[in-house]
């Protein structure tokens, strides 16, 4: 199965709540940390929802 990487690069300052969670729920702590997560539709929909404040990358 294909994986992703995530980085986070924007803070979580001032965010909505469920952005927050959905951040978390990924398991970014704080500004450019990264995870890699199988690509499916449950993260693809996560990734949309918080898609302004992080990078994904093919690995």
């Amino acid at each position: 199965m294909a994986q992703i990487k995530i980085t986070l690069v924007r803070g979580l300052t001032a965010r909505k709540p469920n952005q927050v969670k959905t951040v978390k729920a990924l398991g970014l702590t704080k500004r450019n940390s990264s995870v890699v997560k199988d690509d499916n539709d449950s993260i693809r929909g996560m990734i949309e929802t918080i898609s302004h404040m992080i990078k994904v990358e093919e690995v």
